[in-house]
């Protein structure tokens, strides 16, 4: 569900793509906006999963398929990008055919074909050694990837599964030059080169990147801008001050609400705001190789402190988040209601009872005044007003915990190689598709995106049996046994709060249609300035 805010801003949508109704798209002009980050990790849209890199990089990329961008809060609407229709699935569900566009081109000048998109999916679903691809463990249902033909890309499933055609529609899955694969797979993760609408200009470490319109870009008028400037600044200040001295127009990912109360107000209807029910949550992610956090008694205890379902409503005026949930979108039907969250640990309605346990259960594991170090991200929302949070919560039954917080980029690095003791963590996925937005909590040798290192068999098993699960009452049970599991029995994670997008821009910027996802449609294609 979503919102638009400004006065006359509703707009009504066809399905075709794009066609914006009302108004009559302007060409031209420089979109200058506001990448809440330090710098991206890397380019490389198989290797992350941060909108540190999706905002910078998404522009100069293609893609297979693709949520509508005409209204991209139905998550059940696919369009093709550079296939030619969306594939029915043959020989029961295990076959999906894809016809690739003929008239895609490289930004070198070559054209793509289905052997480019093989190489680049292949990438993602099997990386070769020493790569990463943190989507890894959402394909486990591919059996195996082919191209027949220069034309035609073929993914066989290992099983039929409604979670197929949410997944391959994932906005990271560019699509690279299989040419520079073959020579370095991880070419990308430094350098840009690919098919979107936009041409790479130039990178400023930390400080800005720029494309420009694409002459040959496959969708015919598009894009509508003459190129775009992102500049990153992890103060959310100086996002801020930029928009309202019209230094920038937009910061895609949102604000808290006092500070679209606090741009509305000096704005007035030179600002448009627009919001939504957002795919994103925190989390708190103890590493079981380091003591005491090897023992669920501690991990449990950590859970159990935090009052979520008091602390919800004034963090929701501070911060981007507002929403008690599991480990489940909650505007999805297989989300737990408050009645089944209130089994879990850590969600339980009477606090004290909850953190009595808490103290106990350090006590037993002998980890009574247990102090460490929280690792965290210097990105002021949600993650250091999370930190903050929780570290108040664990005072509350003798836990002492002290604040790491270092940029994006070393705090990715940490998190892969294990480098700390717990970690304010996110789950943030871009189409909802719960069957597998689950595998985050999966152990680290199925999903590179988890950084628990733990294993944990059942686990693994009870998610296996949902993914192959057609019948949603079934479905719906399993989901419940992996939420207890991961929150509760194992607490390998310590799930805190779902997020609430508002994108308060400038008026004159049009064509952007938010979404419960900062990741969707960042490719600035439908993107234009009236002024």
């Amino acid at each position: 569900m979503h919102r638009c805010l400004a006065a006359g801003a509703a707009i009504a949508l066809s399905l075709t793509w794009p066609a914006w109704a009302d108004d009559t798209p302007k060409r031209g002009g420089i979109l200058t906006f506001m990448i809440p980050a330090d710098t991206p990790p890397s380019f490389d849209g198989h290797r992350e999963n941060t909108f540190a890199t999706i905002h910078a990089v998404a522009p100069f990329y293609s893609v297979l398929i693709r949520a509508n961008p005409e209204n991209p809060a139905d998550t059940t609407q696919f369009v093709c990008d550079v296939c030619t229709e969306i594939p029915k699935a043959i020989d029961d569900g295990q076959t999906y055919a894809l016809q690739i566009r003929d008239d895609v081109r490289f930004s070198d000048g070559s054209p793509m074909t289905a052997y480019d998109v093989v190489a680049s999916w292949n990438k993602i679903v099997a990386p070769p050694e020493g790569v990463i691809s943190v989507r890894r463990g959402y394909y486990s249902m591919i059996d195996r990837i082919e191209a027949p033909t220069a034309k035609t890309a073929v993914f066989h499933l290992k099983f039929a599964t409604a979670a197929f055609m949410p997944a391959l529609a994932d906005p990271y899955a560019f699509i690279y030059k299989k040419d520079i694969l073959d020579r370095d797979p991880h070419w990308f993760e430094t350098k840009i080169m690919g098919s979107g609408p936009f041409r790479f200009k130039e990178y400023q470490v930390g400080q800005a990147v720029s494309g420009m319109r694409n002459p040959d870009y496959y969708r015919p008028g598009l894009p509508y801008l003459d190129g775009f400037i992102g500049i990153f600044a992890d103060k959310q200040a100086v996002r801020v001050a930029a928009i309202k001295a019209d230094r920038a127009a937009i910061e895609f990912r949102g604000f808290p609400p006092a500070t679209r109360d606090e741009l509305v107000a000096a704005l007035g209807d030179r600002v448009t705001v627009q919001e939504s029910d957002w795919n994103c949550g925190a989390l708190v992610t103890p590493n079981h190789a380091r003591k005491p956090f090897d023992d669920v008694r501690v991990r449990r205890a950590l859970t159990l402190a935090i009052d979520r379902w008091h602390g919800a409503a004034p963090m929701s005026r501070i911060t981007l988040q507002r929403t008690v949930g599991g480990i489940v979108f909650p505007g999805s039907p297989l989300a737990a209601n408050r009645e089944e969250l209130q089994q879990l640990a850590g969600y339980w309605p009477d606090i004290n009872a909850s953190r009595a346990e808490a103290r106990r259960l350090l006590k037993e594991a002998g980890a009574e005044g247990l102090s460490f170090e929280l690792l965290n991200r210097n990105v002021d929302q949600p993650y250091k007003f999370n930190g903050t949070w929780v570290i108040d919560e664990w005072s509350k039954i003798g836990v002492h915990a002290t604040q790491r917080v270092v940029p994006t980029g070393p705090y990715e690095e940490a998190l892969r190689n294990g480098d700390f003791a717990v970690a304010i963590d996110a789950e943030c996925q871009n189409i909802v598709n719960p069957l597998l937005d689950g595998t985050k909590y999966l152990p680290h040798s199925v999903s590179d995106a988890n950084y628990g290192n733990y294993d944990d068999p059942t686990e693994i098993d009870i998610y296996n049996r949902m993914l192959r699960e057609p019948n949603f009452a079934r479905q719906r049970d399993l989901m419940r046994q992996l939420e207890k599991r991961v929150l509760d029995t194992e607490a390998h994670e310590a799930f805190l709060l779902w997020r609430y997008r508002i994108v308060p821009y400038r008026s004159y910027v049009k064509g952007f249609k938010i979404s419960p996802s900062h990741y969707v449609n960042q490719d600035l294609a439908t993107i234009w300035l009236d002024k």
